[in-house]
Parts: structure tokens; C-alpha cells; sequence
């Protein structure tokens, strides 16, 4: 069942363009995810989500791929390949700072695994990362490849689980409690409808802005920003675009970028110690094709750059909103260094009222 506390349920309505039926990432056709939450005593809030383009043999029937980064303070391991081949040939595993290996080490094997792969001797594994360090602790090195193999496992289609969960169940977002969120986009386009989906993994701070309102500063009881309200904005996002749209990995690098205006929209200066990055991906089984590991030639048709325009919307809308469903359905949590409380939700809705930015404000 989605959750009753996602943004567009409580009537906020980041853009004008209509999200798909379950308005996540599983909206793009083929598109699986599978999440692991670690909870142990009183310091361990990890996790791991897996994000896989399509349930086939990943490695053997590539996808095209591109990649951005808003600031490099971070890791995002097999970035360097999607760069050079425009291409994705492994599950997209989010975890937090020091299980990048381990994450690394359980998509390897899982790759391995697969049918058809008995002769692979190189993967390509794709890992992004936040420090969830404040709840969790990350030196005890909870996450285990093991983790990951279950999170690949359990990837399926459907609705996506939000907030305190997975990669997300240790992180933040402006001070509050942060997590895994995600959202969809219908695109119609030259007489077909495609569909743009966004996964993030918030862990990064600034002055919060929802749907164009000062919501972090009117929280904050603040009237003008200040230094203080900047105070431990540093960390990270990771953002997963990913596309039935027939593209190129150049124009899925153009729409990796686009991501990050969605995440300016929130109130994100992407800090000197942030981690911002992008990666977007497309399913459609025409360019598909042309990444299979027997082509020799590629040709196809894809969608020209004169009609970008609305997938680069898409993007900038289904990122905005899906950091607000990260924040909307985490809940308060303590661990390993405190506590993240949730966002006051009720005193968030106030405010876009005051402003007249729900949908449930009178004409």
C-alpha cells in the first residue's frame, strides 16, 4: 500500500506534470527495486537498496547510461566506465560511505551468479554512497556482501518503500530525518507516452524549500537565512533516473544533470562536503539492443534533442518531489551519535497552506 504521508497524498504537488500510477521509480516498465534495512541495538541504522534496469541478465544485455556529478565529495564506484561506454552492466546498489566495498563485492558475485555468465572475468559494479554516521556506526562495518545478494534478491516491481529504509534507514535530509524516496513522470511525446522515474538517497542538507516555499526557514524561526542555518548542510545525494524513452547515453547524461535542478528546487547549495550524483538509465528494448554483448554494429532510432525538453522536466519534477517523500515518510529515529526527529509534518502543511500551495486550499 503506498504510504499515507507521501507529499502529493498530503497535498503537496511539486510541478505540473502527472506522475505514473504508483509515481516511483517501478513506474518505468522493467525497473526493479530491492531494499535490506539493518536495525541492530542502539547503533546500527543501515542498509541497502538495488536498483536493477531490468530483471535479465544485466551484464550481457547492458543498458545505455549516463552519468553527472554535482559535487565530487563522495564515491561512486564504476562511474569512470559509465563515462567512457555509456553503458550500465550491473545493478545501481546504494549503501552507506565504508560498505562500498562490501556492496561492490555482493554485486560481483551476483553477477556471476547468472545464467550465461560462467566465462565473465570483469564487472563493472554499480555503487553510490551517503555517510549515514550520525545514527549509524559506520566503523562497525554492518553492511556484508551477503546484505546485498538479499537486497538483489528481493528487487521487484511494485510499490517502493520510502523514508527510514534501506539505503536510507541511517541518513538525513536538512537536519531532519531523511531516507529513500521516489517519484514518476508521464511524458507525452510526438504521439507516445514514456515514462521518467527518480530514486534518490538523501543525505544532504541547506535551507528547505517545498514547492517554492520558505518551509526551513519559517521553521527555523528565521526571517532572512543566516550562517547558522547552514550549519551541518554538508553530505549527500545520490539520484537514479531512469527512462523508457529511446536515448543515447549523451542525452542520459544530459538528463543525469537535470537531476540536480530538481534538487536545487529544495533548497540544496550542493555544500563543499556533499556528495551530489546522478546516474540515469534507459530500458527501451531498441537501444537496449544495440549494448547486447554480441552486437557489432549499433543503430536505432532514439528520441532527437529538439524534444528533450519534457524528459528534462520530467526529471527536474520526479527528483524534487521524491527528496519530499523522503523526507514526509521517514520517521524520527535515535542511534549511534543522537537523534534525527521527523519532519514536523503538520507544521510543514501550515505553512505551504499559508502560501496556498496545497491542493486542499480554498479558491
Amino acid at each position: 500500500m503506498p504510504d499515507s504521508n507521501r507529499a502529493r497524498a498530503l497535498g503537496v504537488d511539486a510541478g505540473v506534470m502527472s506522475p505514473g500510477p504508483l509515481n516511483a521509480i517501478t513506474d518505468v516498465p522493467g525497473v526493479l527495486v530491492g531494499q535490506v534495512t539493518l536495525i541492530d541495538g542502539s547503533d546500527i541504522r543501515t542498509g541497502v537498496t538495488a536498483i536493477l534496469p531490468h530483471g535479465g541478465n544485466i551484464h550481457s544485455q547492458k543498458v545505455p547510461a549516463g552519468f553527472a556529478v554535482g559535487n565530487g565529495y563522495g564515491k561512486f564506484a564504476g562511474s569512470t566506465q559509465i563515462e567512457e561506454l555509456g553503458e550500465i552492466e550491473s545493478p545501481v546498489v546504494l549503501t552507506n560511505t565504508l560498505a562500498v566495498g562490501a556492496a561492490m563485492e555482493g554485486v560481483v558475485r551476483w553477477t556471476l551468479r547468472q545464467p550465461g555468465n560462467e566465462r565473465v572475468r570483469s564487472v563493472n559494479a554499480v555503487v553510490g554512497e551517503t555517510n549515514d554516521g550520525i545514527l549509524n556506526d559506520i566503523r562497525a562495518l554492518a553492511v556484508r556482501p551477503e546484505h546485498v545478494l538479499r537486497a538483489l534478491e528481493a528487487a521487484a516491481g511494485g510499490p517502493v518503500a520510502e523514508g527510514s529504509v534501506g539505503a536510507g534507514t541511517g541518513t538525513q535530509a536538512f537536519g531532519w530525518k531523511g531516507g529513500i524516496g521516489t517519484s514518476s513522470r508521464r511524458v507525452p511525446l510526438a504521439g507516445e507516452e514514456y515514462c521518467v522515474g527518480a530514486l534518490v538517497q538523501t543525505n544532504f542538507g541547506g535551507i528547505l524549500s517545498i514547492a517554492g516555499a520558505p518551509v526551513g526557514r519559517a521553521l527555523g524561526g528565521k526571517e532572512l537565512p543566516d550562517e547558522s542555518l547552514l550549519l551541518g548542510a554538508d553530505g549527500s545525494i545520490v539520484i537514479v533516473i531512469a527512462t523508457d524513452a529511446p536515448l543515447s547515453d549523451r542525452n542520459l547524461s544530459r538528463m543525469a544533470r537535470r537531476a540536480f535542478l530538481g534538487l536545487g528546487r529544495t533548497g540544496s547549495p550542493m555544500t563543499n562536503g556533499s556528495g551530489d550524483y546522478s546516474v540515469a538509465f534507459s530500458t527501451a528494448p531498441s537501444v537496449r539492443r544495440c549494448r547486447a554483448a554480441t552486437a557489432r554494429t549499433a543503430s536505432t532510432a532514439e528520441i532527437a534533442n529538439d524534444a528533450m525538453s519534457y524528459l528534462f522536466l520530467a526529471v527536474v519534477e520526479a527528483t524534487e518531489e521524491a527528496i519530499y517523500n523522503a523526507l514526509f515518510c521517514a520517521r524520527g529515529m535515535s542511534g549511534h551519535r543522537g537523534t534525527l526527529d521527523a519532519l514536523p509534518r503538520e507544521r510543514a502543511l501550515e505553512i505551504l497552506r499559508h502560501h496556498r500551495l496545497l491542493a486542499d486550499w480554498p479558491a
